[in-house]
């Protein structure tokens, strides 16, 4: 990388931490690329040389957060991708509390970036985002329980969307549940 990519990023990232410390005082809808570019100390020019929108900058803000979502959980479940293929189906429930609870951590974290996207989904870019969870593991894991490939996208929306659904529930409530209330309701939707 050389020395103008270099501020390029370092400049993206002081916007990123920018907007995200402002969405922590206020809504998304309320905050301007003004604020923005005085609180991370650009110019106006700078934030449109990088952005055509504030919803631009929001889903970058999400791949920003999600950079530090493996920080998340315990080493031994980071390694887990690779061990799917040797695990038993008893042993491939994720759906519980040792994976749920940190990933409701870090979703109640960064809770008014996450309150910005369900208002403006078109930033959480989800397809795109569960591309690689889809490929490294719940087809892996589908694959584990014998579900055909060409009918493994209705379980995957069903899991998927009900889960997504119970978290969205929880966000827009400000998170006012503790994690390991919403981990037990999620656990107790999913059927073993």
């Amino acid at each position: 990388m050389n020395r103008a990519e270099s501020k390029y990023f370092v400049t993206a990232g002081k916007m990123d931490e920018a907007f995200i410390e402002l969405l922590g005082k206020k809504d998304f809808e309320y905050i301007t690329v003004k604020e923005i570019c005085e609180k991370a100390g650009v110019n106006r020019s700078t934030f449109y040389l990088h952005y055509e929108t504030i919803a631009d900058l929001l889903g970058e803000s999400m791949e920003y957060i999600d950079r530090q979502f493996f920080s998340y959980f315990a080493e031994n479940s980071r390694d887990l991708v690779a061990k799917i293929p040797d695990m038993k189906p008893e042993e491939l429930n994720f759906v519980n509390a040792h994976f749920l609870i940190p990933y409701l951590n870090y979703v109640k974290d960064n809770r008014k970036v996450f309150q910005a996207t369900i208002n403006h989904p078109e930033a959480l870019n989800a397809e795109e985002r569960y591309t690689n969870l889809y490929k490294y593991v719940i087809n892996p894991v589908m694959d584990k329980y014998g579900v055909p490939r060409d009918k493994m996208v209705y379980y995957n929306t069903f899991f998927l969307n009900g889960m997504l659904a119970v978290i969205k529930e929880w966000v827009r409530q400000d998170c006012k549940d503790s994690p390991e209330e919403v981990s037990d309701i999620i656990e107790s939707l999913v059927i073993r």
